[in-house]
């Protein structure tokens, strides 16, 4: 087996560190791109890409915070421009499922002229227990707009491994991939499930989308995080085309997707949904 070096930009979050324990595994060498890395690789700091990319054959590209954010086709125009200069090979992009800005990024790489593989995904099992909605859970009161819209929510273990197939499978070139889970569900259904695996009462609340912006602010989020979750919620979300359940996952790791009930099963089993609860069912 041929060992890649390959930069794992996002190298400490949910895909990217997944990503990076499984290409050690395989014996790749594998540069972490983060800010506290070394060379560190900090999307504010485009002076200091060209250290990151050096002596690098492929990239794994997750950006920070969004692709649909203000700033993030300039960056991903310029880290294609460093990576070109640098002969990286081939990129392989996360991007989101049905978002329109996130398409403009991907185009850019699409017509770098360079290998790649566009890996869009829909909204991660893993925002349940590793971001935003870990904290109202454990608090027991779950509150969110578009209550009744079909969510076919994606493992990120399955986004990893598809990720770490492209970038080393030359099949996958050129490849447009949409990930989704086996089953679409509403966050009520989602909320039920947790509160049932993890023996808790859990409350859930439909409310409007002004009134969760309203309420990220006054809990003093920054307003960048919250025009995003705004957005998120709105534009991906409220297109009926993100209910659709695609067979990517299967098509390329020859296996079902990990379904929700598998992830709730196994995040229960940690207790991250019963640290300092005391109320059980």
């Amino acid at each position: 087996m041929k060992t890649e070096n390959i930069l794992v930009i996002g190298g400490t979050g949910k895909t990217g560190k997944r990503i990076v324990n499984l290409l050690k595994e395989q014996g790749h060498q594998v540069r972490v791109g983060s800010r506290n890395a070394s060379p560190s690789f900090d999307w504010h700091q485009p002076e200091e890409w060209t250290k990151a990319v050096e002596g690098i054959d492929k990239v794994y590209i997750t950006y920070q915070p969004d692709l649909a954010v203000p700033g993030a086709l300039k960056a991903i125009e310029e880290l294609v421009k460093v990576s070109k200069k640098a002969h990286v090979k081939k990129l392989v992009l996360l991007s989101g499922k049905g978002e329109r800005e996130a398409e403009l990024c991907e185009q850019v790489v699409i017509h770098s002229g360079l290998d790649y593989t566009i890996v869009r995904a829909s909204w991660f099992n893993q925002n349940f227990s590793e971001n935003f909605l870990l904290e109202p859970i454990l608090d027991g009161f779950v509150a969110l707009p578009q209550a009744d819209v079909q969510i076919p929510f994606v493992d990120v273990d399955d986004i990893a491994q598809v990720a770490v197939k492209a970038l080393l499978d030359d099949a996958h070139n050129g490849q447009i991939y949409q990930l989704t889970g086996d089953k679409a569900i509403t966050f009520k259904e989602a909320i039920n499930v947790i509160a049932q695996v993890s023996n808790r009462i859990i409350t859930f609340v439909p409310i409007s989308i002004s009134e969760y912006g309203d309420g990220m602010r006054k809990a003093n989020l920054s307003e960048d995080f919250v025009w995003l979750i705004e957005y998120l919620f709105t534009e991906v979300l409220g297109n009926p085309n993100n209910s659709e359940i695609t067979n990517d996952v299967e098509k390329v790791l020859k296996r079902k997707p990990i379904s929700f009930s598998e992830y709730v099963n196994k995040t229960a089993a940690t207790g991250i949904w019963n640290v300092g609860v005391k109320q059980t069912i």
